[in-house]
């Protein structure tokens, strides 16, 4: 018995359904790579905290020095830490090791430890890295093993040697200011590209894609300063700073470097500790000689500099060295790692949003500058890479019929190219409206626009087939900064005396898009009241657009326990003719920065025969942990909800898992695969249905572009259904990439599938089709969406559950995070009503 290629699924054959497509794709395929071991060389660099730039300039200064005789003819390569790999051995000797000085010469003055000096090197040899084996893994004749995973790796760090040296390095990825960018509040956005080596079947190939990121703008400080707070000129601040504003202007500030103006071409490199309280012209010291006297007074006396902006508080840099701001400048090439707020999120898309074709061509001008053809490493360790894009085999799956209300024009029908509209349309189970009540958190509307509005919505409703008991709901007036729980609970009671019966919906209307306010909303109607909400937008008000209407119909009908449509039976044998649940999952993690909020993991699972409907379940647990905690009792009460809405214990589990990268995928498969067994087996001894685990991802850089124009969309994307399987995806194991979507601006971005799991036995065309057919039945859309709703759902579910914080503060949400340890942040999130949970409450 030959050891097992995976521990995961072997891929049952490829897929043939649908009409064949060539597409390109952005991989390029390594026509050759060293076949020969490679040496691995473990470096130590001191001093040890120098950052990885610095490291690179060392090394570099010690292979133009030919490594003191060691490198000499000899091309190596490093990954800028702690690994030097190199295509022969190196002639340290009978010990394999050996110690080397460098000496940095930085450019200016004030050296700091970190960035000059001498360097100590210290060479070992860690042992050879088999390349055949790669090979015989990318021909599925061997398994991953970790020296397959660090051959991948020895690529990588080869095809990233060149530009580490000459870009702005962030992970994969390297940025160049040429085309950057200014976005508000002092950052900016730069252009990149990203490269990594990925093992194809039967060959590698390098997987190319633009990319871009925020870097904070550079400059003399003052000026950024004015920009983070979003004010016109610097005038604005001659007043001061208010403290709210000082905190989030030193959140943003901290750890940035910046270089000192005031002493001729000493340009000293500080990092900002923090900020002082008061004002430089207040800020007071003792010199050496003991005397009192504030930093102005300081500045005009030791530099014979008066200072322009004596109103703006110091930056604090190294113990206590205080300096002005107008003697600061951001050094460029600084990463922003904050989450970018709306007004930059909206510009970067723009700047970023870019038609395949126009993507296409950037990434292969990108290739030249990666600079492939003339690298002496590449060269030397004998890797060359075809200048072209891959031209791939895939295929376009077929339509799938879609079902609503019998009653309605065209009950089932297979929407042309992905999208569809509701006109003449009637929601496949309507729920009934009669209690519900209306609040007015928006002073500016008119009290006859509301009622207009009202009357046009609960039209709509009637149109799509819903029954509206009570057509003039009691509105009220709410005040936005008032006890938002005390309104809402009058709604609540409003409601219930004017139907005389239990209320089922309030909808509120707001005056913005502001979070605060939705989260209040949602907090209290989830989990102190228990009853769904509808927001609205005030500007939507005035004139009540009938495709808005419909819009909030789908959503209200939902929330209120309805279905809106589903896949007629036919379509989906795997669910229709067994009881078979459809489980999403997915873990959501605080801001980057933020380690003291707790992870989310949600679960959402279908209730019955047409997948259509799905209750929920919520966790919260530590801090950026991958694997849900608690999965086996989440399962536990969703199966019980699915025996509670159809009398069946479903015979078959689909769970798609979202969220999980690559290196998880084992450690992932192993402790949550043995969760959902548990929690069956919990149930009742004998109960055992199979299961198929699919992991959903869609943060990667494979992207296809149509061959021919007839094969595109009119945005000039694939098709919807487009499906990969050959080519790009793994050498044997069970993945595809389906782009289920039509594409509305920009290059689509396909799903990526892999397959962890399998007892059902799906082959790759039932599974594609199955997963692409469900996309067309999210809930609150009129159209087929890029990744499979179960997943969807859950992101919805764990998004929703972030609001469920008690004391959060949503207008600084840095603010709560530090004063509360990770256990009482576990514990302030609440939990939603058991009601609820039954109903799609977050859409």
């Amino acid at each position: 018995m030959s050891l097992e290629l995976t521990e995961l699924v072997k891929r049952p054959g490829a897929g043939k359904l649908g009409k064949p497509v060539r597409v390109r794709a952005n991989f390029f395929e390594v026509t050759a790579f060293p076949l020969q071991n490679i040496h691995h060389y473990d470096v130590t660099i001191d001093p040890a905290d120098a950052p990885p730039a610095v490291l690179r300039k060392v090394w570099k200064t010690f292979e133009d020095s030919d490594g003191q005789g060691v490198l000499k003819g000899i091309r190596t390569i490093f990954d800028g830490r702690k690994n030097v790999f190199a295509p022969k051995l190196l002639p340290l000797g009978e010990s394999q090791a050996g110690q080397f000085e460098v000496d940095l010469q930085e450019q200016g003055a004030g050296n700091t430890k970190r960035s000059g000096g001498i360097f100590k090197i210290r060479i070992k040899k860690a042992g050879e890295v088999n390349m055949e084996e790669l090979r015989r893994f990318l021909n599925g004749q061997s398994a991953c093993t970790s020296n397959c995973l660090t051959a991948i790796m020895v690529l990588d760090i080869l095809i990233r040697h060149q530009p580490s040296l000459n870009y702005t390095t962030v992970g994969r990825s390297f940025f160049t200011p040429n085309d950057k960018r200014q976005l508000p509040n002092g950052a900016e956005v730069w252009q990149g590209f990203y490269q990594s080596a990925r093992p194809t079947v039967g060959k590698m190939m390098i997987n190319i894609d633009v990319s871009a990121t925020l870097f904070h703008e550079s400059g003399p400080l003052p000026e950024i300063v004015v920009k983070i707070l979003g004010r016109r000129s610097i005038d604005d601040l001659r007043r001061g700073i208010p403290d709210r504003e000082i905190t989030k202007l030193e959140k943003i500030l901290k750890t940035l470097r910046v270089q000192v103006v005031h002493r001729g071409d000493k340009k000293l490199k500080y990092k900002i500790e923090k900020l002082t309280p008061s004002a430089a012209d207040r800020t007071m010291f003792k010199d050496d000689a003991g005397n009192e006297q504030s930093v102005a007074q300081y500045f005009a006396k030791q530099y014979n500099k008066r200072l322009a902006f004596p109103f703006l508080p110091c930056v604090v840099v190294r113990k206590s060295v205080y300096l002005p701001m107008e003697v600061c400048e951001v050094i460029p090439g600084q990463r922003y790692m904050r989450k970018a707020n709306e007004k930059q999120t909206a510009e970067m898309i723009k700047f970023t949003c870019q038609k395949p074709n126009v993507r296409a061509n950037k990434i292969n001008q990108s290739f030249s500058v990666l600079q492939y053809k003339e690298n002496p490493q590449m060269q030397q360790f004998g890797m060359s890479v075809k200048p072209e894009m891959t031209v791939i085999n895939a295929r376009v799956l077929p339509t799938p019929r879609i079902s609503y209300h019998a009653s309605s024009q065209e009950a089932e029908f297979a929407p042309m190219a992905g999208a569809w509209n509701l006109k003449g349309k009637k929601v496949a189970q309507a729920s009934t409206l009669g209690s519900w009540s209306v609040v007015n958190f928006a002073g500016n509307v008119p009290p006859p626009a509301i009622q207009r509005f009202i009357r046009e919505l609960c039209q709509t409703f009637i149109d799509t087939g819903m029954n509206v008991v009570n057509k003039a709901p009691p509105i009220m007036n709410g005040d936005p900064q008032g006890n938002i729980d005390r309104t809402l609970k009058e709604a609540w009671l409003k409601a219930g005396n004017a139907a005389k019966a239990n209320p089922q919906l309030i909808v509120c209307i707001l005056p913005n898009t502001g979070v605060p306010l939705y989260a209040e909303i949602k907090r209290i109607s989830d989990t102190v009241i228990g009853v769904p909400t509808q927001c609205l937008q005030s500007k939507h008000i005035a004139d009540a657009k009938k495709q808005y209407c419909a819009n909030v119909c789908l959503k209200v009908n939902m929330k209120l326990g309805g279905m809106n449509l589903f896949l007629p039976p036919a379509q989906i044998p795997f669910i229709s003719t067994r009881p078979t649940i459809v489980l999403g999952a997915d873990v959501t993690h605080p801001a980057p920065g933020d380690m003291n909020r707790p992870s989310v993991a949600a679960v959402t699972a279908s209730l019955d025969s047409r997948a259509s409907r799905y209750a929920s379940a919520i966790r919260v647990q530590a801090n950026r942990t991958e694997i849900i905690a608690d999965l086996a009792n989440m399962i536990k009460e969703l199966l019980k909800s699915f025996y509670q809405t159809c009398g069946q214990k479903p015979e078959r589990i689909l769970f798609y898992r979202d969220g999980v990268s690559e290196g998880q995928f084992k450690q992932v498969m192993e402790s949550e695969v043995a969760a959902i067994k548990t929690a069956c087996s919990s149930l009742d001894k004998s109960y055992n249905p199979t299961l198929t685990f699919v992991v959903v991802q869609k943060r990667h850089h494979a992207r296809f572009f149509p061959m021919e124009a007839r094969d595109a969309d009119r945005t000039g994307n694939c098709m919807p259904g487009t499906v990969v399987d050959t080519d790009i995806v793994h050498p044997f194991e069970f993945d595809f990439y389906l782009q289920s979507h039509a594409g509305l601006q920009g290059t689509s971005r396909p799903t990526h599938y892999h397959v962890l799991y399998d007892d059902n036995k799906f082959t790759s065309d039932a599974l594609q089709e199955l997963t692409y057919k469900l996309c067309y039945i999210y809930g609150r859309a009129t159209r087929a969406v890029s990744i499979v709703p179960a997943a969807y759902y859950a992101d919805l579910v764990a998004a929703r559950a972030r609001f469920h914080r008690r004391g959060e503060n949503w207008s600084d949400t840095d603010a709560t995070s530090e004063s509360m340890d990770s256990d009482a942040q576990l514990a302030s999130f609440a939990v939603v009503k058991p009601d609820l949970q039954k109903v799609m409450y977050f859409m």
